[in-house]
């Protein structure tokens, strides 16, 4: 053994002594049924968005964003709703 550590033995541990187990415990503590771990939080969304880049005007921009959380959700339904009674390529030559 190296001479700058000391032989010291793990103290044995009463399981009766062991904490009591409280709510907050609980909370964190990880889920499993059988040997796979639930997961927690949000689930899966059935339909994936991509993220992008785009540029827009700065006032169509702040407009959206004036209209609070979910700004972002709104403008994607203005542009569904836009292409039910569009194409994509009437919009060419604009901007």
């Amino acid at each position: 053994m190296n001479e700058n550590k000391s032989d010291t033995a793990a103290a044995w541990v009463d399981p009766d002594e062991a904490p009591e187990l409280t709510a907050a415990f609980f909370v964190q503590a990880d889920e499993f049924q059988g040997a796979r771990r639930v997961r927690r939080g949000r689930p899966k969304a059935d339909v994936v968005r991509e993220r992008i880049t785009i540029r827009l005007e700065p006032d169509v921009l702040a407009q959206f964003r004036a209209t609070g959380p979910g700004w972002q959700t709104r403008m994607n339904a203005a542009l569904a709703d836009w292409l039910k009674t569009h194409t994509p390529g009437e919009a060419e030559g604009q901007g």
